[in-house]
């Protein structure tokens, strides 16, 4: 049986690790959380969840003219990440799908973000006063709506299909080639000059056929594609099997957090960025499932929520092998890192640690889905916390102390599921530990026992 799982996963997880297009996701992704989690600090800081403090933040007025205060200062930090979160992600993807075809990765990447801009409708809804009265009227101007977490599809989507087109007509030769001596900035330059006009162009046209029809690209990708894939990645189901693959994945020494992430990221991504908005304007709808959830709530320690592993290694084996791993493996484990535990306890091909490791985080999604979903705790409030920081901090942060609380019981409930599984383990290693001693005793030579009448 695991030998058939292999045949299939391992060349299935290459197939995934070696895509272009999903490496390009992963990648860009990677490139804005810097970003996100900047901005995040500033967004905790501005509503950190104390009354007081948030009631001083909108007391002091900073720009008297307009009436701003501190708190709408503290808040443009984080609108100028997660309110353009879009146009980060096309810049960031395409610029690592255009290396993928090795193609100038600087032009084709500001390619991209001209075209996600010529195709964004150009178009705010605002009111005036008229005659006394407030009338809806629409301004010139990039509405935020779509820059953000609306957005953020149609980013993918722009940046593969201009890449693509930038590469091809520059493989074709279709490039001005400018004389020896030229300085290489020069160069580029104009090499990119006709690839870039034959993109804009293209773009140009797919956004004036959608304008005859009435609608733009934004819209069209919005409510047929966007809407039903987040709503299906934002359920339970679609986070448990995650978390299924994710732990069979690492069973065979796949790093299953780069698979599966590769696909389900960037859905966990807009859920998050969706969270972010809700919280901080009430629009739309919040999500359960989100990036912070799966970060947060649902592996403590690593993937298979080994955290909980590493407490019951040290409270309830006795072998010195699981005992020094534990001791070594508890400090990177509150932060996140277990590769020690992964590869040297190990839970690579280990047939009896794959069920407590595959179950413990589907445990951890369902209690927390439950006690979210009846309002026991907080959702999380989308904003980016990093995966190394410790739970019970990140639970306070990411909700608030019921957050903190919902996770120490699930770290709790973590240990008691590995415990049979490990102290089993622990049986056979201190048999093993018993058996090599008394292999070393006899190996001994004991020079009371010489004796020369046996010469």
């Amino acid at each position: 049986m695991i030998k058939q799982l292999e045949k299939f996963l391992v060349p299935l997880a290459e197939a995934i690790g070696k895509n272009k297009y999903l490496v390009s996701i992963r990648d860009g992704f990677l490139v804005t959380t810097p970003l996100l989690i900047a901005g995040s600090i500033f967004l905790l800081i501005g509503e950190f969840p104390i009354p007081a403090w948030t009631d001083w933040l909108n007391s002091v007025i900073v720009d008297q003219k307009a009436g701003l205060t501190l708190a709408a200062f503290i808040e443009k930090p984080s609108s100028a990440t997660f309110s353009i979160m879009a146009v980060f992600a096309v810049v960031a993807i395409a610029y690592s799908f255009a290396k993928q075809l090795k193609t100038n990765a600087i032009f084709a990447s500001v390619v991209a973000a001209m075209s996600w801009f010529l195709l964004v409708p150009y178009l705010v809804e605002g009111t005036n006063q008229i005659g006394g009265k407030e009338v809806a009227v629409n301004l010139p101007g990039i509405p935020l709506a779509w820059s953000g977490a609306k957005g953020i599809f149609v980013g993918i989507l722009i940046a593969f299909a201009t890449v693509h087109l930038y590469a091809w007509v520059e493989k074709k030769g279709w490039v001005i080639k400018m004389p020896a001596g030229v300085p290489p900035t020069v160069v580029e330059s104009f090499a990119a000059l006709i690839p870039v006009t034959i993109v804009m162009t293209a773009v140009f046209v797919l956004n004036l056929i959608f304008g005859f029809l009435g609608t733009n690209v934004f819209q069209i990708i919005f409510d047929f594609l966007q809407t039903p894939m987040v709503n299906l990645g934002g359920t339970l189901g679609a986070s448990l099997t995650a978390f299924f693959f994710n732990g069979l994945f690492w069973f065979f020494g796949i790093n299953g957090g780069a698979v599966v992430g590769a696909v389900y990221g960037p859905v966990l991504a807009t859920l998050s960025l969706d969270n972010i908005e809700f919280f901080k304007t009430g629009a739309g709808t919040p999500h359960i499932i989100n990036g912070q959830f799966q970060d947060l709530f649902a592996v403590f320690g690593g993937a298979g929520s080994t955290l909980s592993l590493i407490i019951a290694m040290l409270i309830f084996c006795k072998s010195k092998r699981i005992t020094n791993l534990g001791k070594l493996s508890l400090i990177p484990g509150i932060f996140g890192i277990n590769e020690p535990i992964i590869f040297g306890l190990p839970i690579v091909l280990n047939p009896v640690m794959i069920l407590p490791f595959m179950l413990v985080p589907m445990f951890n999604i369902l209690v927390s889905y439950t006690a979210m979903s009846i309002g026991l705790v907080p959702i999380c409030n989308g904003v980016t916390i990093p995966w190394t920081t410790p739970p019970i901090i990140s639970g306070f942060l990411a909700t608030d102390w019921r957050g903190a609380v919902l996770q120490a019981i699930l770290i709790a409930a973590g240990v008691l599921i590995y415990m049979p599984f490990i102290k089993a383990m622990d049986k056979q290693y201190l048999q093993d530990e018993v058996t090599a001693a008394e292999e070393n005793a006899a190996d001994d030579i004991d020079l009371d026992d010489l004796s020369f009448d046996d010469l």
